[in-house]
């Protein structure tokens, strides 16, 4: 098959859709099928809906000749390919990421809004920007070929807040590589590295290590490789967000058997439930004692042993397997 992914992301930039995108052109091409990669380069700097109109009439030349189109998120890319796909007459499958929307509104008004209580509590309270942008994603769910969703919680309030048919939507779940092998810490950092937005909750995080003292806090962002290798000499990992559906971050601290601190607020809960420090994000004082226990040394080399055993699989090959069952289930 001739088969086109659009991202707004790839290599060497980081993030989920990078990797995503990376690997599946991989493994699609091992299997013989023929993949085309369209991604943002000078669409990073338009306005939102010129960016928009600019990546719909780049892609054509590439839809025309695919035979579907794989795209990497809800809005950036997925309203244009969508679009296109309904136009062209190609089947669009749609792997939704986090949540565009979501993460616009609590930038703008900085309001700690977790992500599972947004659509419920907020939706009143969206600018008119926002509310065509909530209008235009949910006509891009509804008109996709197929939504695949990483985890249940996500497809739960995505299906409640767009209402989709859960019979358009597929779970598969993110990709869980082999151990890199047992890491002894390095040194007495933790790693928090990620994005400076608000839904992250690095405030959060500072404040506490202010307090703490003792152990050190990295929150620089890296290339790729050289954040493996950062990481791979860590003490531990913290990430407490104010919802996360598939952190990319906590599950690469599992294949370098680190320790880590993660938000309750997050959808692979019930998958990595038993290895890792679970946490209220909005509670100063329950993450300040996560990692005030884990400097503990026997509670360390406990969790970290729960870490080493976690052996669950799920390779980009049987991803892409499942991808293509998806396109093949599709009338």
């Amino acid at each position: 098959m001739r088969i086109l992914i659009t991202t707004g992301i790839y290599p060497p930039k980081i993030g989920g859709p990078a990797q995503y995108a990376k690997n599946f052109k991989e493994v699609f091409g091992k299997s013989g099928h023929t993949v085309k990669v369209e991604t943002f380069h000078m669409e990073d700097w338009l306005p939102t809906g010129v960016r928009h109109l600019f990546f719909f009439l780049k892609i054509i030349p590439a839809i025309l000749m695919s035979d579907f189109v794989l795209t990497l998120d809800t809005f950036s890319v997925g309203l244009p390919s969508v679009l296109a796909g309904k136009i062209f007459g190609k089947k669009v499958i749609i792997r939704t990421g986090g949540d565009f929307l979501w993460e616009q509104y609590v930038e703008r008004t900085g309001k700690k809004v977790l992500l599972r209580n947004f659509y419920i509590q907020e939706e009143n309270n969206l600018s008119p920007k926002e509310r065509i942008i909530f209008k235009l994603t949910r006509w891009t769910l509804r008109n996709a070929s197929k939504v695949i969703f990483s985890t249940t919680w996500q497809r739960d309030i995505f299906i409640s807040a767009y209402g989709l048919d859960i019979g358009q939507t597929n779970i598969i779940e993110n990709y869980y590589g082999p151990k890199e092998g047992d890491f002894p810490p390095q040194d007495n950092i933790f790693i928090a590295s990620s994005r400076n937005l608000v839904w992250k909750n690095l405030d959060m995080v500072k404040a506490v290590f202010d307090e703490i003292k003792s152990p050190n806090l990295f929150l620089d962002n890296l290339l790729f490789d050289k954040f493996m290798n950062k990481m791979k000499d860590s003490y531990a990992i913290i990430q407490v967000s104010l919802g996360d559906i598939s952190p990319n971050m906590i599950l690469d601290a599992i294949r370098f058997n680190k320790p880590f601190i993660c938000t309750k607020e997050v959808g692979i809960f019930d998958r990595i439930k038993d290895i890792g420090i679970f946490v209220d994000p909005l509670n100063k004082e329950e993450i300040k004692n996560a990692v005030t226990k884990l400097l503990d040394k026997g509670e360390y080399e406990k969790w970290r042993q729960k870490v080493r055993n976690f052996n669950f699989l799920h390779t980009w090959e049987e991803m892409g397997r499942e991808y293509l069952d998806v396109y093949n289930s599709i009338k």
